[in-house]
């Protein structure tokens, strides 16, 4: 090998490595923090759209599995699972009017943001919102229905990999 060859193999080499290092630096978000009694708390870093989220979430957790609940109006007595993600994304400004599971599979951009990510199907939608899981399902909250924070993960075949677009620039609602 020439000595320019090697040079610019050694270059490349060390280009792809800090590529490698700031992707993933990128890509960690700090967690949100599940409290004793269920609601989260968010990371001090996290964009003012992410608060508003986990804000917004901790409102409605823990009110009913209603189907179809949380489309014809945001304020609802109960919450399906694309609504309570329509809820979230509402609060932080991102979502105008709700969106059931299988708009949220078109919704955003595809793959996984750094801060959010939504899991969608033709049946079911859930979130992962600064490293916690807001769902309707697949909860170890106790004996309940609706809406909850999860620090574990669920099965995610079948599901579209998705995240809001615009999140540092989005205006929450107050």
């Amino acid at each position: 090998m020439r000595r320019g060859s090697s040079t610019l193999l050694a270059g490349a080499i060390v280009a792809v490595l800090a590529l490698g290092l700031c992707s993933s630096a990128v890509a960690a978000a700090p967690t949100a923090q599940l409290l004793r009694d269920g609601r989260a708390l968010a990371p001090p870093s996290a964009p003012p759209a992410v608060k508003a989220m986990i804000e917004a979430a901790n409102r409605i957790r823990h009110r009913p599995y209603v189907w179809g609940g949380g489309h014809r109006s945001w304020n609802s007595r109960g919450y399906d699972c694309s609504g309570s993600v329509s809820y979230v994304m509402h609060a932080a400004g991102l979502l105008e009017s709700p969106l059931d599971s299988t708009g949220f599979m078109r919704w955003g951009g595809g793959g996984a943001g750094s801060w959010v990510r939504i899991y969608a199907s033709k049946e079911h939608v859930f979130a992962v919102i600064a490293g916690l899981r807001w769902d309707t399902s697949y909860s170890e909250d106790g004996d309940r229905s609706g809406p909850g924070w999860s620090e574990q993960m669920r099965p995610t075949g079948g599901f579209r990999l998705r995240h809001p677009l615009g999140l540092f620039s989005a205006t929450p609602l107050q």
